[in-house]
C-alpha cells in the first residue's frame, strides 16, 4: 500500500538577550567555563522570585509579526512539571494555553503557535559519569510549532532553513545549530493515500542539523510505511536519530500533555500585551525580511532567482554586493548600465571572491578588499580596461595585499590594449606558429579556434580583448 506522510515541526531557538529569561545571569553561549553564569533564581533555590525578561518577549512578538501571526492581548506563563537532571527546579516555566503568538505562515507552511520558555542545562557525558553545566539553564527559548501540513522531508528542511534566516534578519537569535542555538524536532505520521484520518504520530527529537532533519524524516516515513505494510501498529513514542547508522531508534513512550500537569505560574504576572508601551510600535522596527530582499534583488538588479537567494542567505555577502553597486553607481551614466554592473559584480563575487576567501580562510571582517576597490575593478571590467582573465589575477592580488586595482593593473602592465593593430599582428604570428591547428580549424575542427585563442591571449599577456582577438583569428583564418 502507498502511504502519505504528514509532518509537523517543533523548533526551539535560543534568543539573543543580554540576560536569562527570569534572572539577571548573563546569557552567553560562548562561555567555556561551566557553571559560572548562574544564580539562585536560575538554579531554582527555594524562595526566589523570577522576573520576566521584556526583551525576550519583544523578540517573540517580532517573529509573530513577521510571519503574520496574531499577537495575544492576554498571555501568561505556566509550570510544566517533569524531572530531568538538567532542569534545576524540577519544572520548567513555559507557556501552554495562552502563547504569545497564534497562527501565521512561513514558506507557505501554517504555524500553530509561537511561545516563550526557559532552556534547560547541558549534560556532558563521560565514561563513568554525566556532568551538568547550568550556564544554559534559564536562557530564553522560543518554541515555534507548525501545523502537521508538511508533506516531505525536503519541505521540512526548507521551512527550517527559512526560519533560521528570519531569526537572523530580525537579530533575535544567532540560530547556530552547531552551538545548540537552534534545535529541531519532527512529528511524523503516515496514512494511506486518500485517507482523511491522520496516522499515529511519532516524535523524532534532537535533530542538530538540516541534513539530519531531512534524513531522519525520510527514514521515519519509510520505517512507518514498512511497519504498517507488515500489518503492525505504529507506537506513539519519542525516537532519536543515529547519524552514524542513519536510523531512528526508540527512546521512550511519548508523554501526553496531561502528564506535565500544567498550571499557571504563581510567581509571574499575567501579560496584557496591548497595554505595554514598549510593545505598541514593534512593527515599525521590523527590517526587510528574507523573502522581501529576494524579490527586491531580482527586480532592482535583474538578478536570477538563484543569485538573489545566495545574497539573501549570506547576509554579509549581500551587504557587500549592495555596497559595491552603491560605490559604482556614481560612475554610471545610463540606467541600463546598472544591471550590467550588477551582473558582473554578482559573478565575480560568487565565483571568484568567495572562492578566494574560502581558500585563505577569510571572513568579511578579515577581508582587505573594500567595496570601493571592488567596484573600481568591476567598472574596469565593464569598460574593458582589463580582460576577464587579468581581472581574476588582479582580484587575487587585491585579496592578498589590499591594494587598489588601478595601481595593480598599472604596475604589472595588465591594462587591456585597445589598439587593433597590436592584436592583429599577434593573431598573424600565432597562426603562423601553429599551422596545423589553423589547418584543422579550416577543415571543420572548431575546438582548434579555442586553442589558438588561448595561445593569442598568452602571447599578448592578457592585454588583448578576448572577443576582438577571436574575431581577428576567425577573419584571418577565413581569408
Amino acid at each position: 500500500m502507498e502511504y502519505m506522510p504528514k509532518i509537523g515541526l517543533e523548533v526551539h531557538a535560543e534568543l539573543k538577550t543580554k540576560t536569562k529569561m527570569f534572572c539577571d545571569s548573563l546569557n552567553n553561549s560562548g562561555e567555556k567555563h561551566p557553571n559560572v553564569n548562574i544564580c539562585h533564581v536560575c538554579m531554582g533555590y527555594p524562595g526566589v522570585l523570577p522576573v520576566i525578561n521584556k526583551e525576550a518577549v519583544k523578540s517573540v512578538l517580532k517573529v509573530g509579526l513577521s510571519v503574520g501571526g496574531s499577537l495575544a492581548n492576554y498571555s501568561r506563563f505556566d509550570r510544566k512539571n517533569y524531572f530531568y537532571p538538567d532542569l534545576p527546579k524540577g519544572y520548567q516555566i513555559s507557556q501552554y494555553q495562552h502563547p504569545l503568538v497564534s497562527g501565521g505562515k512561513l514558506n507557505g507552511v501554517n504555524i500553530r503557535r509561537v511561545h516563550l520558555e526557559e532552556d534547560t542545562g547541558r549534560l556532558v557525558h563521560e565514561e563513568d559519569a554525566s556532568l551538568i553545566d547550568f550556564n544554559r539553564a534559564g536562557v530564553p527559548l522560543m518554541e515555534l510549532v507548525t501545523e502537521p501540513v508538511l508533506s516531505s522531508a525536503k519541505e521540512a528542511r526548507m521551512f527550517a532553513e527559512e526560519l533560521q534566516l528570519l531569526l537572523r534578519y530580525l537579530k533575535v537569535s544567532d540560530a547556530d545549530m552547531e552551538k545548540g542555538q537552534l534545535r529541531l524536532e519532527a512529528n511524523i505520521s503516515v496514512m494511506p493515500k486518500g485517507a482523511e484520518k491522520m496516522g499515529t504520530k511519532v516524535e523524532v527529537k534532537n535533530l542538530n542539523s538540516f541534513q539530519a532533519l531531512e534524513r531522519a524524516t525520510d527514514c521515519e516515513i519509510k520505517r512507518q510505511s514498512e511497519v504498517l505494510n507488515q500489518g503492525e501498529k505504529i507506537v506513539h513514542e519519542t525516537r532519536g536519530w543515529n547519524d552514524q547508522k542513519q536510523i531512528t531508534f526508540s527512546q521512550r513512550k511519548k508523554e501526553e500533555e496531561h502528564d506535565y500537569r500544567y498550571f499557571p505560574e504563581p510567581d509571574l504576572p499575567f501579560l496584557q500585551i496591548n497595554e505595554i508601551d514598549d510593545f505598541k510600535n514593534l512593527k515599525a522596527g521590523i527590517p526587510e525580511l528574507p523573502w522581501e530582499k529576494r524579490s527586491r534583488f531580482s527586480k532592482e538588479y535583474g538578478l536570477k532567482n538563484e543569485t538573489a537567494d545566495i545574497f539573501t542567505r549570506d547576509i554579509r555577502l549581500g551587504e557587500f554586493f549592495e555596497e559595491t553597486i552603491s560605490e559604482a553607481s556614481a560612475d554610471l551614466n545610463e540606467p541600463s548600465a546598472g544591471r550590467q554592473i550588477a551582473e558582473i559584480a554578482a559573478n565575480y563575487l560568487i565565483s571568484d571572491l568567495v572562492g578566494l576567501m574560502k581558500e585563505k580562510f577569510l571572513n568579511f571582517e578579515d577581508l582587505r578588499v573594500t567595496a570601493e576597490n571592488f567596484a573600481d575593478l568591476i567598472l574596469m571590467i565593464k569598460r574593458e580596461d582589463v580582460s576577464s582573465r587579468s581581472a581574476k589575477d588582479v582580484l587575487k592580488i587585491m585579496v592578498e595585499t589590499g591594494e587598489d586595482p588601478s595601481a595593480i593593473i598599472q604596475e604589472r602592465g595588465l591594462l587591456q590594449v585597445s589598439d587593433d593593430g597590436f592584436t592583429e599582428e599577434a593573431a598573424k604570428k600565432i597562426i603562423s606558429e601553429n599551422a596545423q591547428a589553423a589547418e584543422d580549424y579550416k577543415n571543420g575542427k572548431i575546438s582548434s579556434l579555442q586553442f589558438l585563442l588561448g595561445k593569442l591571449i598568452a602571447e599578448t599577456k592578457g592585454k588583448s580583448n578576448p572577443q576582438k582577438a577571436k574575431e581577428f583569428l576567425e577573419n584571418i583564418l577565413k581569408s
